[in-house]
């Protein structure tokens, strides 16, 4: 059976589902459309679900020309019909795993996703996780769901493996296919039908020994940015006090040809990889008995960024005689990371709260980000509108806050828009009187 499944596969003659249509699963079914297959994308978000069979694109970097080209093909449909697992021959899960308000993991779209599916999945199937996950979800939390509901067994009925994402949204050197996929099983022949599958849209497959290994893989890579992020925001904080600049410093350091690599400070973490998955393993590891004290310092000196930045603005504003009570600031930069619409754990929301606590009034600009949609940690910000600088007059603003730097922004023309300007992402750098936070 195993060989005629991955003849299928090499066939094109296999049907892909993908489960979650957001910034994981969307550029994952555009590639296995592109490649031959015909897929179905699962979500219970109807608005997606209208857009996607409408050719309209609800994420910035994907155009919606190519959501017509998909359709074109006749090979995808969208739909929150989950009883149409049973047609498929694989199902990938690509759901969402943030964190609960006491910081621990929430398993719910993962619990609630197998639920969905378990009734319909049947012998030869072959189901993946993407999900960013602590090690051992795969095998206890989707594999006891599923097997439990469809009286089906894992490594025997079906098969079943974990796949971390390794999306990094509109990076132009590097996109879904093109970035190296690590899979991992906790069997051969489950390894085997994953890696078939996916060697057909990723340049390269990386197979370690379990699920639980490539969960680990994950958790390490962003791990590893999270603490050296925060050492350079420590650094920032350091340097300051010292009168020296952390972006000089860093830009030297990294002539360096072999032993360094660079990292910059910012205003806190964004994203739904590095600001949450550290959490992941710090929670896991208690079961284990074992601590992560290290881990859990980068994630305190990066989580105390945006109190940071406020205090930078408050000085600033201070130099001015002007309160922080009663001013206008202007945030600009929504979205988590430059040149992308996406509002993932962005940090300017943790400024926006903390400044408007504070007493400041409050305007956003961001051209990715014309208006604010919902977030379910920030819902007061919902239906917010950015301004626009075309209409705002020189030094309206006591303040303007670079948080996220997109490229189609020209800084220097809306930092005339504030009487003072924080900078936290190095962008100011020709002009005068400007505070580096």
């Amino acid at each position: 059976m195993l060989e005629t499944l991955i003849e299928k596969i090499n066939a094109r003659d296999y049907r892909v589902g993908v489960v979650g249509l957001g910034y994981v699963g969307l550029p994952l079914t555009l590639e296995f459309v592109g490649a031959g297959f015909n897929v179905t994308g699962f979500d219970v978000d109807h608005e997606k679900i209208d857009a996607l069979n409408s050719s309209n694109s609800y994420i910035k970097h994907i155009p919606d020309a190519r959501l017509a080209e998909m359709n074109d093909t006749k090979r995808f449909k969208a739909t929150s019909e989950f009883s149409l697992i049973s047609e498929q021959d694989a199902v990938i899960i690509c759901v969402p795993t943030p964190l609960t308000h006491h910081r621990e993991p929430d398993m719910s779209y993962i619990v609630s996703t197998a639920e969905a599916i378990a009734p319909y999945i049947r012998k030869g199937q072959l189901c993946t996780l993407e999900s960013t996950t602590y090690p051992g979800t795969t095998d206890e939390v989707l594999r006891s769901i599923l097997e439990e509901k469809s009286s089906l067994k894992a490594g025997r009925d079906f098969f079943l493996a974990y796949s971390p994402e390794r999306e990094d949204p509109n990076n132009a050197e590097f996109s879904t296919s093109t970035i190296p996929k690590v899979v991992g099983a906790d069997d051969e022949s489950s390894l085997r039908v994953a890696r078939a599958l996916y060697d057909t849209v990723i340049c390269r497959t990386i197979p370690v020994s379990s699920a639980a290994a490539a969960e680990a893989t994950k958790l390490l890579e962003n791990i590893f940015r999270s603490v050296n992020i925060a050492m350079v925001n420590e650094l920032k904080v350091i340097f300051t006090k010292m009168g020296i600049d952390i972006w000089e410093v860093i830009d030297a350091a990294k002539t360096k040809p072999f032993g360094f690599m660079p990292f910059y400070p910012g205003p806190g973490l964004g994203g739904h990889c590095i600001p949450i998955d550290p959490f992941y393993l710090t929670w896991k590891a208690r079961e284990f008995g074992a601590t992560t004290r290290f881990i859990e310092l980068a994630g305190e000196v990066n989580t105390q960024m945006p109190e940071y930045v406020v205090t930078k603005t408050m000085e600033a504003l201070n130099e001015k005689s002007i309160a922080l009570k009663g001013s206008k600031i202007l945030l600009v930069g929504l979205a988590y990371k430059k040149n992308v619409d996406d509002l993932r754990e962005s940090p300017t929301f943790k400024l926006w709260r903390l400044l408007e606590k504070k007493g400041a009034v409050i305007d956003y600009y961001d051209p990715y980000c014309r208006r604010v949609p919902k977030i379910r940690e920030y819902p007061e910000y919902f239906g917010r509108e950015s301004v626009d600088p075309a209409e705002t007059a020189e030094c309206e603003y006591d303040a303007v806050l670079i948080s996220t730097a997109h490229d189609c922004v020209d800084h220097a023309e809306i930092a005339k828009l504030g009487k003072c300007r924080i900078d936290t992402r190095n962008v100011l750098t020709n002009l005068r009187d400007v505070v580096k936070a």
